[in-house]
């Protein structure tokens, strides 16, 4: 019952690390609705934890924990008895909360796909000792053993990559330049952007396009340009944007309406087999 008092309202639950320290029941109770409205259960305070759900009264938890303001959160497989639809949410709500609140947050637990969806940074161990730290793409892309390698063997690298992994500086044109001499820029890049007066994308020029524009006799960049590409943010995984890249069409990296980077679609198949190389080739290490 993610250690709830069933005969305490989810207010009274949630307030209760504030009872023991002593705190003054309206300071506490204020504190308490501050906890749930984070973890969006302020309709419920007055409810009982056997009319919630498990997710639900998970949250209560969560908010419990989060009421007395501590700099550092430790959850020991907080979400493993959740259903996988709810964890998937929970972890979503608690990534959001950290974003918002800045805390520090240990999380302990034994599924490798929520350590790697979750975590800032991850540590693996073995027999009670640490064998690696790492970021999650440095975990999947750079492991430290073979034993590693082979820990994360299983994992799909594409729902653990960023985009910010694989893209490229943006080096944007404008729609004046000189078309041949873009053209000739660019041969080692699936295409570049225009940007409008505040930085975002707004046009594209592919090398194919410009030198179909050649042939007509167009000069410019402006002459060539089209503006049915796909954008992305950096922080996105090589999944969530899979699709896009089935286009052949470079991808405008944006963040805070601003061009940041340049994701060529090769380059997304290139990184995926690198790491399943990487991982063979450790894997080979354990087992030859």
């Amino acid at each position: 019952h993610f250690a709830l008092f069933p005969h305490r309202n989810v207010i009274d639950n949630v307030a209760y690390g504030l009872e023991v320290q002593g705190v003054d029941k309206t300071e506490r109770l204020n504190s308490a609705m501050e906890a749930l409205s984070l973890v969006g259960l302020q309709r419920y305070a007055m409810s009982m934890p056997s009319q919630l759900s498990g997710g639900m009264q998970q949250r209560v938890g969560l908010a419990r924990a989060l009421a007395s303001d501590p700099s550092i959160l430790l959850m020991d497989e907080a979400f493993s008895a959740l259903d996988p639809l709810i964890r998937r949410q929970m972890q979503d709500e608690l990534m959001a909360i950290q974003q918002q609140l800045k805390k520090t947050i240990l999380f302990i637990t034994h599924d490798l796909n929520e350590a790697l969806r979750i975590g800032d940074r991850v540590c693996i161990m073995r027999g009670g000792r640490v064998v690696q730290i790492g970021t999650p793409e440095e975990i999947l892309t750079k492991p430290a053993s073979g034993y590693v390698a082979e820990f994360v063997q299983d994992v799909d690298q594409g729902r653990v990559i960023e985009v910010q992994e694989v893209m490229v500086e943006p080096a944007p044109i404008t729609a004046t330049d000189s078309l041949a001499n873009a053209v000739r820029s660019i041969e080692d890049r699936a295409g570049v952007f225009v940007l409008d007066a505040n930085g975002a994308p707004e046009a594209m020029l592919t090398v194919a396009d410009g030198l179909d524009a050649l042939e007509r006799g167009a000069s410019v960049v402006s002459e060539a340009l089209r503006t049915d590409f796909e954008r992305c943010g950096p922080r996105q995984t090589l999944n969530e944007i899979y699709a896009f890249a089935g286009r052949g069409l470079p991808i405008a990296v944006v963040e805070d309406g601003k061009l940041v980077g340049n994701l060529d679609p090769r380059h997304i198949m290139e990184e995926l087999g690198r790491v399943e190389s990487l991982i063979d080739s450790f894997e080979r290490e354990v087992f030859l």
